[in-house]
């Protein structure tokens, strides 16, 4: 399959996602829909597609439905980074202040930074094919689903007591650059994540605060594979954020999120009699910043949230996503906007 084929694919299967949300919401429109809520207690969409900051999921349910009713969103994430750019579109719908079901296809051109390394697979294999990544050719698409549920507490109605928000929620992932993953190491193209959050808001001092645990094997949160390089594949990793409200419609605040190192080893470039074996021979590029040795960093950022109105909320944030495999100082910015119906 040729890379245009691929992505009339991918667009092909948003659009069908999409379709589904949009009919969710058309029957909601009939009869239950709902907008009740706070202005911006819904968060805004996260890469993975749930509501929250713009890296880690909060305990609360997207949209601004009440327990009577249904709300949702499509959203738009782009971030640009000094070796990668990432345009992220989703849907997600809010059941009853309850349930929470979201989708997200995330779409990465590498540009020179796999370009390189796909040359450098063919110089040291020989041309050998199968024995890594083809040059030009490494886009990487990645389809997330997700559930979130709320088991227990109110962040808006119960702000007067110490009980925050908590829900329980998980994502399937879904890697399609495979043979990509196979040259970074990582052992797996699709997985599983679960995750466990608390949300609290402080109505008399203005703030959100939300703590977040994850139990995960993502690399780079799966855009490049699940585990790898003999480690565990599965690690728990904490995640939080904080959030003040400026006025009604204007948020600032800051996140962190734990990664593993699971790709912590050279990249498999060379044929071995039971798969591939890593190299870590150093190559002259400074794309690579001298060697073939993978690194992943914790992600930050610092953002501002504006929604004029309910019905759409915009997102700035400066990013410091460190070490993304072998490339280091990825810090950049990203933009997000959310329209709620």
């Amino acid at each position: 399959m040729n890379r245009r084929t691929r992505i009339s694919a991918g667009i092909g299967r948003q659009l069908g996602a999409l379709a589904a949300m949009l009919a969710v919401s058309g029957t909601a429109s009939a009869g239950i829909y709902n907008d009740g809520k706070v202005l911006l207690t819904g968060g805004v969409s996260i890469t993975d597609g749930a509501g929250g900051g713009g890296i880690t999921p909060w305990a609360a349910i997207t949209g601004y439905e009440t327990r009577d009713g249904i709300n949702g969103d499509l959203h738009y994430t782009y971030a640009q980074l000094p070796n990668y750019s990432l345009n992220s579109i989703g849907a997600a719908v809010g059941l009853f202040d309850r349930v929470e079901v979201s989708y997200v296809n995330d779409t990465l051109p590498t540009g020179n930074t796999y370009d390189t390394v796909g040359l450098t697979t063919a110089t040291t294999t020989n041309g050998t094919a199968g024995a890594g990544i083809e040059p030009f050719n490494t886009t990487i698409y990645m389809n997330v689903f997700g559930l979130k549920v709320r088991v227990l507490g109110e962040a808006i109605y119960d702000s007067d007591n110490f009980i925050p928000q908590v829900a329980v929620g998980g994502f399937y992932k879904m890697n399609e650059n495979k043979q990509l993953l196979t040259t970074l190491g990582a052992d797996k193209s699709k997985d599983f994540e679960a995750y466990i959050c608390a949300t609290k808001i402080f109505f008399p001092i203005s703030t959100l605060v939300n703590f977040t645990v994850r139990y995960s094997g993502a690399n780079e949160t799966g855009l490049t594979g699940f585990g790898g390089s003999g480690r565990d594949h599965r690690t728990v990793r904490m995640e939080g954020s904080i959030a003040y409200l400026l006025n009604k419609g204007t948020a600032i605040g800051g996140e962190w999120a734990q990664h593993s190192e699971h790709l912590g080893g050279g990249l498999n470039l060379v044929s071995g009699g039971s798969g591939l074996t890593p190299v870590t021979q150093p190559v002259t590029d400074s794309l690579t910043g001298g060697t073939l040795i993978q690194h992943e960093s914790d992600w930050k950022d610092l953002f501002v949230a504006f929604a004029p109105s309910k019905n759409l909320s915009i997102v700035l944030a400066y990013a410091q996503l460190g070490n993304i495999v072998l490339t280091p100082h990825q810090t950049g910015f990203y933009a997000s906007m959310q329209a709620s119906f």
